[in-house]
């Protein structure tokens, strides 16, 4: 497998969330405006990227038995690292964010991907599938984070776009896409597409009903 698959394979084909549905709390939590959600999806994608090059560095010398404490032990040291210099330098942001830095130390994304992946393949490769999946994991909140900010607001990244109705324009901002349910829908719905628009990644059903033709003999 080319160090390019790992790259743009979890942008659409395998993404995390669309199709792992993986790391959808962080998703939900932090979209409300779109600088939140970048800020929140480099932050992971740095996670993904230098847990998934330690681990693999480090594969050989860790006892199976504690493998899972030590993956967590890696991720959370570089987490508080990048937590620490967010309170030092976009102090704002990280007030912002509150707990949601803090707690990419349990999304499934980043353990997933160390146990699935970097701990069974060399450095490059999986520091690459770090990025790969880190840069599928912002392509959503990038467009979910957009979508509730414009819709929400009118606006993107504090900026006018549209005049709202309360200031004598057109727009009248949607409320429910400042709440956690609306990026449920959003991501609801693009699931919906990236399944319509990709029919090879429908699951297929566990259960088929009996029919006439299956009780014949």
């Amino acid at each position: 497998m080319s160090l390019k698959h790992h790259l743009i394979s979890p942008l659409i084909g395998n993404n995390p969330i669309t199709l792992q549905i993986l790391g959808i709390c962080s998703a939900l939590a932090v979209t409300t405006t779109l600088s939140t959600a970048i800020t929140m999806s480099v932050a992971l994608t740095v996670v993904l990227c230098l847990s998934g090059g330690v681990i693999s560095l480090m594969r050989h010398h860790i006892p199976p038995s504690i493998r899972l404490i030590i993956q967590i032990t890696i991720v959370a040291s570089i987490v508080i690292v990048i937590d620490q210099f967010m309170q030092a330098f976009m102090f704002e942001m990280s007030k912002r964010l509150s707990i949601f830095v803090g707690l990419i130390v349990t999304n499934c994304l980043v353990l997933g991907r160390a146990e699935a992946f970097a701990m069974r393949n060399p450095v490059v490769p999986s520091a690459l599938d770090g990025l790969g999946n880190g840069l599928g994991y912002s392509l959503i909140l990038l467009i979910v984070g957009t979508l509730r900010e414009f819709l929400g607001t009118g606006g993107l990244l504090g900026v006018p776009l549209v005049k709202t109705v309360a200031e004598g324009g057109w727009f009248e901002p949607l409320g429910l896409m400042q709440l956690a349910p609306s990026a449920f829908f959003i991501l609801g719905l693009m699931v919906w597409l990236v399944r319509v628009l990709r029919p090879e990644q429908v699951e297929r059903p566990e259960f088929r009903l009996e029919t006439a033709e299956d009780r014949r003999p």
